[in-house]
């Protein structure tokens, strides 16, 4: 995992995830418990081979701990399919109970001869900007 300036990316079987997280804080209700994030990603095959996105899964942690875990078929109603040199880019978003998390998970792709295969979506943090942090 290598996070640039904001960016989060990681590299699996030649297909290349980056993800942007961003703080929501016009969906954002701090007097209610209610932190927003939105993200950013963008797939790149930069493999031999065409594949499409058949699964994902989000293993999700607020800073306490809590952890809620989502799957299903494809990302935002889509299962998209990758020629090699192509790339899909996608936005969606994360509500919490807290001012502060992360996240990472994985696709499941299928190569065109049904080879099916994960590919890392990097750990990247949900941070409320201007949040004071205590180091211990």
């Amino acid at each position: 995992m290598t996070k640039v300036s904001g960016m989060y990316r990681a590299l699996t079987h030649d297909i290349e995830v980056v993800v942007e997280p961003f703080y929501l804080e016009e969906q954002s209700d701090p007097e209610d418990d209610r932190y927003v994030w939105g993200y950013r990603i963008v797939i790149s095959n930069h493999s031999t081979v065409s594949v499409r996105l058949v699964t994902r899964y989000w293993h999700i942690t607020d800073q306490n701990g809590m952890v809620d875990e989502v799957t299903g078929p494809g990302v935002v109603g889509e299962q998209p399919r990758l020629q090699p040199g192509d790339t899909y880019e996608y936005s969606s978003g994360c509500p919490l109970d807290t001012p502060s998390g992360m996240m990472f998970g994985h696709y499941q792709m299928e190569t065109d001869d049904g080879k099916l295969f994960h590919v890392k979506i990097p750990a990247f943090s949900l941070d409320t900007p201007n949040l004071l942090r205590t180091l211990n």
